[in-house]
């Protein structure tokens, strides 16, 4: 008799959580969308995630620039971060306002100018990038409804942009942002620079020579520890980074920082690892943290 009430309870719950997912109003995801840049001379892809409602409303909406990780690209968080449901499930619990998602194809660019002005990414995401999703759907412009957010290479790329740019977004959150302290990049193997960073700050380097200009300017670590306080503080910060990380140190290095500074910040580490199930399970609170930042 227990044995068959346990299973009309597993079979009741199955039925009702299916029930709930399909009252879930879904929203609509448009993958490997294109625009032209000039800046960086070439035809560049984003995909987008627009809310339940979009299509059949008037309404204008927050938005949240969506950043991939290193050899990724625009669709990555759908095909594998899943954040269309997640935000179709956040919306319909009401833990966080309608909003828009937007990934834009930034390859191995890490979303910065590159030491010899050959990719000027950052360039082409403030003044290309923004004002065309900004002109092109119905989104409420301004600081105070725009955040950006991302994983790993992604999550450098939010965080720099929000610490370079603190009147651009009202919050940024990075999920296992790849920040690493000065001794871990010099102590890099000549290889991974190779392949990884010399691209973006040059080839060649060994050592301390590996601390350029170009790298200090665009390291989340040395900017706390140099920019204006006051204007860090325009932001909300979120990140979140597994205790089994290659990025773990860095994080927590850019935690005690910002404590240091008393810039006001949300630091979680839970245990996991550099990879699609962490970045899943963290998307939810990040958007929570976003979309309170929308609201207030």
């Amino acid at each position: 008799m227990k044995r068959i009430s346990s299973k009309i309870l597993t079979l009741f719950f199955l039925f009702t959580t299916s029930l709930l997912m399909a009252q879930i109003s879904h929203g609509t995801v448009q993958e490997s969308l294109t625009m032209e840049s000039k800046i960086l001379h070439k035809t560049v892809r984003y995909t987008i995630y627009l809310p339940y409602d979009y299509n059949t409303s008037h309404r204008y909406y927050p938005v949240v620039y969506l950043l991939h990780g290193y050899s990724d690209s625009d669709i990555g968080w759908t095909q594998f971060g899943e954040d269309n449901f997640i935000a179709d499930q956040e919306i319909a619990s009401g833990k966080i306002p309608p909003m828009i998602l937007v990934t834009p194809d930034a390859g191995t660019s890490w979303y910065i100018n590159n030491y010899d002005g050959s990719v000027r990414y950052e360039d082409f995401f403030f003044k290309e990038f923004i004002p065309y999703i900004e002109s092109h759907y119905r989104i409420r412009v301004g600081k105070s409804f725009r955040a950006v957010a991302g994983l790993s290479m992604g999550g450098y790329g939010a965080l720099v942009y929000a610490m370079k740019h603190p009147d651009m977004f009202v919050a940024c959150a990075a999920l296992s942002a790849a920040v690493r302290t000065d001794k871990q990049i010099i102590n890099f193997s000549p290889e991974r620079w190779k392949v990884i960073e010399s691209v973006v700050y040059g080839p060649e380097l060994k050592g301390k020579a590996r601390l350029t200009k170009r790298l200090i300017d665009n390291d989340p670590i040395h900017i706390i520890q140099t920019a204006d306080r006051s204007k860090l503080n325009k932001v909300k910060y979120y990140f979140d980074c597994g205790d089994n990380d290659h990025v773990t140190i860095g994080n927590a290095t850019m935690h005690i920082l910002m404590t240091q500074h008393h810039i006001p910040h949300t630091f979680i580490m839970r245990p996991g690892r550099h990879n699609w199930e962490y970045w899943r399970s963290g998307l939810p609170n990040a958007l929570e943290f976003i979309g309170k930042a929308f609201v207030h």
